[in-house]
């Protein structure tokens, strides 16, 4: 395979991972997914019991990154015109004026988006794939940089509408969190106390500016055409040989193009520009599994599509 001379990521970045460490214990992974979703572009979809900092998180990213900031806590009720603003007649002026909802920020927190109607869902799927919002006859165009960082509660399914392929297909990456073990929970106790003594928030914020550069030396990691061809080996085994009788819908090529950007992401947080083999295999059950549709005969024998992955994996190694 090729090989490239190392580089360190700018020292803005570095700042910027070391703010989000210091404020999210334990969520290591978490943290690397939230940045490899911001350098490469795309959006996340964060998945896990209540109580795991998803929203702190994301909050927290906010605050360490210049740009507009939103939340919306969807519910049952809400409407695509709670997403993404409405036109407004004014009497003075005899017209109607479009005011923009929370979507038109740099990063917007959907917090429980398997609470929003289908309704909802379809207006953010517009937003997150072509980056502009059509209300009536016109189209606005969102801001840039523009981020969506949805999360969702597994427990939870009264009053819910599960996402429907076509959305999920959507995200970069899709993160699973896990409960922590009990060394972690006692940091995270620790960091509550220390916070509660004087609040710490991050230091100073990364400009958009800095982000658009170190967007463009992420695109511009080197991805070998051995690499390649290992990323597109492992997306063509959801299609065909053993495991394709366990898949009932397999993965698209925008599959094999976000593996691809978020592995080069990841290469250049971990100051390489070029990328490697670990870097997709790390990323591989994020970008792929949520694009995977199982049998009925799978899902009931227990099967997941991360499972599946993951012995794809096994099954197929880099030349």
């Amino acid at each position: 395979m090729d090989t490239q001379t190392e580089n360190t990521a700018p020292p803005e970045l570095a700042a910027l991972t070391a703010q989000l460490h210091a404020g999210l214990v334990g969520h290591e992974v978490l943290i690397e997914r939230l940045l490899t979703a911001l350098l490469a572009g795309g959006h996340m979809l964060v998945e896990g019991a209540p109580g795991l900092a998803k929203t702190r998180a994301v909050k927290w990213l906010a605050e360490a990154v210049e740009g507009q900031f939103a939340r919306i806590q969807c519910t049952p009720d809400l409407m695509p015109s709670d997403l993404t603003g409405t036109a407004i007649f004014r009497p003075q002026d005899d017209n109607f004026e479009f005011v923009r909802g929370p979507v038109f920020h740099n990063l917007v927190l959907v917090d429980e988006i398997n609470r929003a109607p289908p309704k909802v869902q379809s207006a953010l799927l517009e937003a997150m794939a072509e980056h502009q919002v059509t209300v009536g006859n016109e189209t606005h165009a969102l801001p840039d940089p523009f981020l969506v960082v949805a999360t969702q509660n597994p427990i939870e399914h009264d009053g819910t509408f599960p996402l429907p392929e076509a959305q999920l297909d959507r995200f970069l990456l899709h993160v699973v969190l896990d409960l922590p073990d009990a060394e972690t929970e006692r940091r995270i106790l620790d960091l509550v106390e220390t916070e509660a003594q004087g609040s710490a928030k991050p230091g100073q914020a990364m400009t958009l500016d800095a982000l658009a550069e170190a967007r463009a030396a992420a695109r511009a990691v080197h991805l070998a055409p051995e690499l390649r061809d290992y990323i597109v080996r492992l997306v063509a085994a959801t299609r065909t040989g053993p495991r394709a009788e366990e898949i009932a819908h397999a993965v698209s090529p925008r599959g094999s193009l976000s593996l691809a950007a978020s592995a080069k992401a990841r290469a250049y947080l971990h100051g390489r520009n070029f990328a490697v083999p670990e870097d997709v295999a790390a990323l591989a059950a994020d970008a792929l599994a949520h694009r995977l549709v199982l049998t009925w005969r799978s899902v009931a024998e227990g099967r997941s599509a991360r499972a599946l992955i993951a012995d794809l994996l096994e099954e197929v190694v880099p030349l």
